[in-house]
């Protein structure tokens, strides 16, 4: 058997630094993680269901597996491309992730290959305040619509960006997206959020096969007034005026989420942009907190008895 000394693991791994093709990019910190955001009197853990639990993020191991599911569902399964850091990583690393907050529903009785229970992260969401969007150097979505306005004309609201959603392919479930959105209700009370924005993904980077789906969410759920925003000039992908016929009805074509969004009574924004580095058409949305259907309020608020969401 080699010899596996200490002393000849540091020379393999300092032989293994000076060849890695990609300038920059750490080793995994190996050390004991530490706590990276302060709750600011928001308790780790915001409910349960069931095994399930929905909390944030607290340490850089907990970031590390949200960017871990972020790649499994995005680029091992949706098609998005990688950059040589996250290929390399197998994790999906973004700039604005340490300046986020990162909600995770985890299923304390999942069992790894060995059929050991091990609890694994199952659902994310990405959290982005105002005050550290401003550290960040603005939102994220802005690098695609024109927020600037919208933001000018309510400079007394708190907004929160919503971004990086996505749930494991075998744990995609109503219970899970439950969980997510109870989360996000304890952190809007919490922090006393005004209003909600960020991303929504139609699947593909043709803008033109969801012309009638542009078309809808225009004509039945479009921001006016106070609170449009549109789609950045440099970025905005040209769609024809009337829609492509299709067999199958707008309605019945929007993703999941889009669903869900309009459900709670989101709005959204004109025009579209294409993502190719995601391999998606993405629209903006925008929820003034207000207007969200007060059932829905109510629902996530933790009045269903079998959740038990912290105040």
């Amino acid at each position: 058997m080699p010899n596996r000394t200490p002393a000849r693991f540091a020379a393999q791994r300092q032989r293994f630094a000076a060849v890695i093709p990609f300038p920059g990019l750490p080793f995994p910190n190996l050390a004991k993680s530490k706590r990276i955001r302060d709750p600011q009197g928001l308790p780790e853990s915001l409910g349960w269901m069931g095994a399930m639990e929905v909390r944030l993020a607290t340490t850089k191991k907990d970031i590390r597996k949200a960017q871990k599911l972020r790649f499994k569902v995005f680029y091992m399964e949706g098609g998005a491309r990688a950059d040589p850091r996250s290929a390399f990583s197998r994790r999906d690393i973004c700039p604005f992730d340490s300046f986020c907050d990162h909600l995770l529903v985890i299923d304390h009785a999942a069992r790894n290959r060995f059929g050991r229970v091990k609890p694994k992260v199952v659902g994310v969401y990405r959290l982005l305040r105002q005050e550290d969007a401003a550290r960040a150097g603005g939102f994220y979505t802005a690098r695609e619509f024109n927020i600037a306005p919208l933001l000018a004309r309510h400079p007394d609201k708190r907004f929160l960006e919503l971004g990086r959603s996505c749930v494991h392919r075998d744990w995609r479930s109503k219970r899970v997206v439950e969980l997510l959105w109870r989360g996000i209700w304890t952190y809007v009370r919490h922090h006393r959020i005004d209003v909600l924005i960020g991303c929504a993904s139609l699947p593909g980077v043709n803008a033109i096969e969801h012309a009638d789906v542009l078309r809808y969410l225009d004509a039945h759920a479009r921001a006016d007034g106070e609170w449009s925003a549109g789609a950045r000039a440099d970025r905005r992908a040209p769609v024809p005026p009337e829609p492509v016929a299709t067999a199958i009805p707008p309605q019945r074509r929007l993703p999941p989420l889009v669903k869900g969004y309009l459900r709670v009574g989101a709005r959204f924004g004109d025009g579209a942009v294409v993502d190719r580095q995601f391999g998606t058409t993405d629209v903006f949305v925008i929820m003034p907190v207000a207007d969200i259907d007060p059932r829905y309020r109510q629902y996530f608020g933790g009045d269903a008895a079998e959740v038990n969401v912290a105040a």
